[in-house]
């Protein structure tokens, strides 16, 4: 009888703490937002993660009540954004607009101040795009095979700039080095603008680079769009070859951007987020801007982002160590 009596007690304690979870659960989900939104992109505004922050953020704000506020926090390949999330109280009101640069980082630096997958909530995948390989009309190639002959006849002369060490744009051209035989110098820069700016000024001759945020550049000509780094062929610019097609069979590197939140952030406000973003990334309104850009819009679940994130770290922490690129 004192036996059934104990286990009534371990039962009813179990229960109790069960309630008040849930119930605390459902408080912060009908509390939730309860101030501004600080949305936190980890890269210089002109970027590809800045431009779709900018752009889904005033939409995100009508849906919760609250304002949005984009916070650009750009140094060491997202390192230092990124990290501000990881320690940020988990209640849904610090998020972070995640780059594909993200999941590389988990591998390829020898340490971080934070575990790019343990110290973070995914939400959902937003859009992906592969990237796109830019040259200065300097260089004489309009080709990724003349490319390569001119910078195998030029060692170490053709520099390429990326948004840091570490992230897709540096990965992109070390594959490529990698791949074709060929070697050429890393210029870091704190964003996409910046580097871009340097090509466009000459300062570097060659880049890798999102379709959504240079676009405007080779479609005047100030920068000349050589090839895709797709696995096949981008339904906005069909002409345009991969960089698989040119040579190189088996290159590919694409991008995604997409929401996380702190590890620890209630499942409610976790579930209530991916709801208002894939809701504002599915109408015809918004998927349509995406698409006319290149992109592909994804909007799928938090598990389904998580898979995307462990696979992309493990795929180009195979790659960095094969090609030799390890990060302090």
């Amino acid at each position: 009888m004192l036996e059934v009596t104990r286990r009534s007690v371990v039962w009813s304690a179990f229960g109790a703490v069960l309630l008040l979870a849930c119930t605390l659960s459902a408080f912060a989900q009908a509390g939730y937002p309860d101030r501004p939104i600080r949305v936190i992109v980890p890269f210089a505004p002109g970027g590809g993660s800045d431009l779709v922050a900018r752009y889904l953020g005033p939409r995100l704000s009508d849906r919760l009540g609250q304002p949005v506020v984009i916070d650009n926090r750009p140094a060491a390949s997202g390192i230092l954004g990124s990290e501000i999330v990881a320690h940020a109280t988990p209640d849904g009101h610090t998020l972070l607009l995640v780059f594909s640069t993200h999941a590389q980082s988990a591998k390829l630096f020898r340490k971080l101040p934070y575990d790019p997958i343990k110290d973070f909530a995914p939400i959902t995948e937003v859009i992906a795009t592969p990237l796109v390989m830019l040259v200065h009309p300097s260089v004489p190639a309009k080709t990724v095979q003349e490319f390569i002959a001119y910078a195998k006849s030029n060692p170490g002369k053709l520099n390429y700039g990326s948004s840091g060490p570490g992230s897709s744009p540096h990965l992109a051209a070390a594959l490529l080095e990698s791949m074709a035989g060929i070697r050429t110098t890393h210029v870091p820069y704190k964003g996409v603008a910046q580097y871009i700016t340097a090509e466009l000024g000459g300062e570097v001759q060659f880049s890798f680079a999102n379709m959504f945020s240079t676009m405007p550049h080779w479609k005047s000509g100030r920068l000349r769009l050589i090839a895709t780094a797709g696995a096949k062929r981008s339904e906005t610019i069909p002409d345009v070859p991969t960089i698989a097609e040119s040579g190189l069979p088996g290159y590919e590197a694409l991008i995604w951007y997409g929401y996380m939140a702190p590890a620890k952030t209630p499942k409610a406000i976790v579930e209530r987020l991916h709801r208002e973003i894939t809701g504002i990334v599915n109408t015809p309104e918004v998927r349509q801007f995406f698409v006319s850009q290149g992109n592909d819009v994804v909007a799928g679940t938090p598990a389904q982002f998580a898979k995307v994130i462990k696979d992309d770290a493990d795929k180009w922490g195979a790659i960095g160590k094969r090609i030799g690129v390890t990060l302090d």
